[in-house]
């Protein structure tokens, strides 16, 4: 499918109206995602035991996630081989009789997806020939990454780079403590350029920008990244930035970014107060005072501290609807009311968001007004610049912006 394409995309502005507004290139980007990249679906301590499972959707597609009895974490497409109902309709549990059973009819599967049973079916139907659809799936230091594509990128340069990253901080031995989904109306680039950039930070998200020196120019915050990174190496903490998104990806790759920012003095943590939220995780014996930042593909951001971390999952549903799913982990010990408040924890990033959805909503009602014009980016909204570059060059619509290091944002 090709979109018809009016204003040509001008390199470092933001797109054209229809980018964010025309149905038909949703589909375009829809397939784009859908055939080529991956995206996280969670964290596996969701499935910790044989027969859990739960539900993740991408766009019209659902897909089951569920740990069978092998251990093996498995992604089957939510869609009955008999006449396409959906087979699980609920969102999270454990699988009874260990499988799912479609309710319309009854063809039941095993948790690996294998057609079990189906009845009164004619002579000469084989049961191996009706699995249920499997997807692509990698678990990388916890974090379960699926794709819909046949071959999709390489998840060699991810996997170092979380190895280092999100194994510094223990997240695969870590526990989703709660998680929050946000209703954007929307379109999902809108969503996810928000998150590229922290030119917004300062006057958008007060909270957020007294507790993290991002929020201002890097010509400001130079001496106080340096000061806190040799605060980490003092420490025994070592997390190398890692720049491979988008165009800066190596050949056949998903792109990765890891970015170490500091907080502002007298923050240890994400946290009302500044003090510490959980019990440390990974590495750390204690704060460092700086946070770490890693996106994974299109639509996966995390961030981590050293006793929580922070999973941004982007969900485009239609070209104005994206759903925001945010999940906090902590130490796979920490007891809730004990060790860590669940409303400390989720204090800031609950501001937050709720603060993101209404600007990214504002953003794309002004983006429908028919005298919206591409403005062009700030200093500090290089990574989003980056990632228009990058989507457009996925697409073959436009001549993508030439190569250049940068961190991301937020």
């Amino acid at each position: 499918m090709n979109a018809v394409i009016g204003q040509t995309p001008r390199a470092g502005y933001s797109l054209p109206r229809e980018y964010y507004t025309d149905p038909a290139l949703f589909e375009q980007d829809m397939e784009r995602l859908l055939l080529r990249h991956w995206f996280c679906a969670g964290h596996v301590s969701s499935v910790p035991a044989t027969g859990d499972f739960f539900l993740v959707d991408l766009g019209r597609e659902s897909v089951i996630l569920c740990r069978a009895a092998d251990g093996a974490v498995h992604a089957l497409l939510n869609v009955c081989r008999h006449r396409g109902s959906r087979v699980c309709v609920t969102r999270s549990g454990s699988a009874a009789g260990g499988g799912f059973t479609c309710p319309y009819h009854a063809w039941s599967y095993g948790l690996d997806g294998r057609l079990r049973a189906a009845r009164e079916m004619p002579s000469g139907f084989r049961r191996e020939d009706s699995s249920l659809k499997a997807l692509q799936l990698r678990v990388l230091e916890g974090l379960i990454f699926i794709s819909f594509a046949d071959a999709p990128p390489a998840l060699d340069d991810a996997a170092r780079a979380l190895a280092n990253a999100a194994g510094v901080h223990g997240w695969a031995s870590a526990k989703v403590a709660h998680r929050a989904s946000f209703e954007i109306r929307a379109n999902w680039k809108l969503a996810v350029e928000n998150y590229m950039e922290c030119y917004h930070c300062q006057p958008s998200h007060p909270e957020f920008a007294r507790r993290h020196v991002l929020a201002r120019p890097a010509t400001q915050t130079a001496e106080l990244e340096r000061t806190a990174a040799a605060h980490s190496a003092a420490l025994g903490i070592h997390i190398e930035d890692v720049d491979g998104y988008g165009l800066n990806a190596r050949a056949g790759q998903e792109s990765i970014s890891v970015m170490r920012s500091a907080l502002h003095a007298g923050h240890v943590t994400a946290s009302p107060d500044g003090q510490p939220l959980a019990p440390l995780m990974g590495e750390f014996k204690q704060h460092d005072g700086s946070s770490t930042y890693f996106d994974v593909g299109p639509t996966s951001d995390f961030l981590a501290y050293p006793d929580h971390g922070v999973i941004y999952r982007f969900i485009p549903r239609s070209v104005d609807r994206t759903d925001m799913e945010v999940i906090w982990l902590v130490h796979a010990d920490s007891v809730e009311g004990r060790d860590h408040s669940l409303e400390r924890l989720t204090w800031l990033w609950q501001v937050t968001s709720v603060e993101d959805k209404l600007i990214i909503e504002r953003n794309q009602e002004g983006v429908n007004s028919r005298y919206y014009e591409p403005g062009p980016y700030s200093l500090q909204e290089d990574y989003a610049a980056r990632f228009v570059a990058w989507y457009l060059d996925e697409l073959g619509i436009s001549p993508p912006l030439q190569r250049r290091v940068a961190s991301p944002a937020r």
